[in-house]
C-alpha cells in the first residue's frame, strides 16, 4: 500500500503520496554483495540545493568516520567533476585499491555495473543515474562480490576463524585500534 497525507502550504492544499519502496543504496548494495553491512553514509553530489562546500566538508568528515560511502547524483553534463573531487577527497582518508563500485540504472534494461578501487573513480565516467559505492577500511572484493564484514577481520582470522588474542566468541570487540 501507499501512505496519503493532506496539508496546506501558501494557501494551496497539497496530497502527498508515498509509495514503498527501497533506496537506491540498498538496491545496489544487494546487486553488489554486502558493502553496507557495516556503518554507512548517504551523500548527493549535486549542488543545486546544497552548496558544493558543505557537500565537501560532509565527504571529509564520511571519510574520517570510516564509512561505507554511497553517492548519489556523482555526475551530469553539467557537473563533471565533483564525482573525480569527491575521491580526491576520500584518499586522503583510504588507500588507493579501497573497493568501489559504480551502479547505473539500477533493475532496469541497461543495468551496468563496474567495480574498481577508489583511486579507479579519478577516472570514471557516471550519470545521474549511477549509484556510487565506497568501501571503508575493510571492504573488500571476494569472488565477484563487494563485502564489508561487521567488524569481523577486527575479532576473527578470517583464514582459521579463530578468535584473535585476547579476543572471545560471543562477546563484545575488546580491541581499541579500530
Amino acid at each position: 500500500g501507499s501512505l496519503q497525507a493532506r496539508f496546506a502550504q501558501g494557501g494551496r492544499e497539497l496530497l502527498l503520496k508515498v509509495i514503498h519502496g527501497v533506496t537506491a543504496a540498498n538496491a545496489v548494495a544487494s546487486l553488489l554483495g554486502s558493502p553496507l553491512a557495516h556503518d554507512t553514509c548517504l551523500l548527493s553530489l549535486s549542488d543545486l540545493l546544497t552548496p558544493w562546500p558543505l557537500i565537501e566538508r560532509r565527504l571529509h568528515a564520511a571519510g574520517q568516520g570510516d564509512f561505507v560511502v554511497v553517492l548519489y547524483n556523482p555526475q551530469s553534463k553539467r557537473r563533471n567533476w565533483q564525482l573525480r573531487k569527491s575521491a580526491e577527497v576520500l584518499l586522503n582518508y583510504r588507500p588507493k585499491d579501497t573497493p568501489a563500485a559504480l551502479v547505473k540504472s539500477a533493475y532496469r534494461k541497461r543495468q551496468e555495473i563496474t567495480l574498481t578501487t577508489l583511486e579507479g573513480l579519478l577516472q570514471a565516467e557516471a550519470g545521474m543515474l549511477t549509484t556510487v559505492v565506497i568501501g571503508n577500511s575493510q571492504s573488500r572484493f571476494y569472488e565477484g562480490t563487494f563485502l564489508t564484514p561487521r567488524g569481523y577481520a577486527l575479532k576473527y582470522d578470517l583464514d582459521t576463524k579463530e578468535a584473535l588474542p585476547g579476543e572471545t566468541p560471543g562477546l563484545s570487540l575488546r580491541r581499541g585500534d579500530a
